[in-house]
């Protein structure tokens, strides 16, 4: 592998375009590279809610995302690249499945927050959420990989999940919504 980051900074960018991994450049204002940026926050905020989550078991799990979620940077940074597969998306549901049949049945809508880990996995939730988004922008002018877009979906509905675990941890609780409180 070498030395692939020997430079860092290039001065390449200061005219408002970027690179993309096939060599192309194009405006930094482009939808695909608004795409990029909003999985690599993503990727990024999750490893935010890696260093303070408590609950060990959601830890592995978040690590493999994120190793998924830079392929699908450089996914999008090369059109035409397939890197996220289908497997992705059904171990996404696997993890779903078994994370939320101990969860008691939602009657009302849920608060984020709960605790601090909590709190980072909605808004992780809710990046996730514009990120999807931002790819089915994309996939609105240029051709996206579909296992991509479905894999953003089926996260955000795992971070879900996992923030009403995290909710729980030290015996903390979710903070449900109440209609007449406003």
């Amino acid at each position: 592998m070498g030395n692939r980051l020997s430079k860092i900074y290039t001065r390449t960018g200061d005219q408002g375009e970027t690179g993309l991994g096939d060599g192309t450049r194009i405006d930094k204002t482009a939808v695909r590279v608004t795409a990029m940026g909003d999985v690599d926050e993503l990727n990024s905020l999750i490893g935010v809610l890696i260093a303070c989550n408590t609950v060990e078991h959601v830890t592995g799990p978040l690590q493999n995302i994120q190793h998924v979620l830079f392929n699908l940077g450089g996914e999008l940074s090369i059109p035409g690249a397939e890197l996220v597969l289908q497997r992705h998306v059904l171990e996404l549901e696997s993890l779903i499945d078994k994370y939320n049949q101990d969860l008691p049945p939602l009657k009302e809508f849920i608060l984020p927050g709960g605790n601090q880990a909590a709190a980072i996995c909605h808004l992780a939730r809710t990046v996730c959420r514009r990120a999807e988004r931002s790819a089915v922008g994309l996939a609105g002018e240029e051709t996206v990989n579909h296992h991509s877009l479905c894999y953003l979906n089926r996260l955000s509905d795992l971070l879900f999940v996992f923030a009403r675990i995290m909710a729980r941890q030290a015996g903390g609780t979710e903070v449900y919504w109440q209609k007449d409180r406003a």
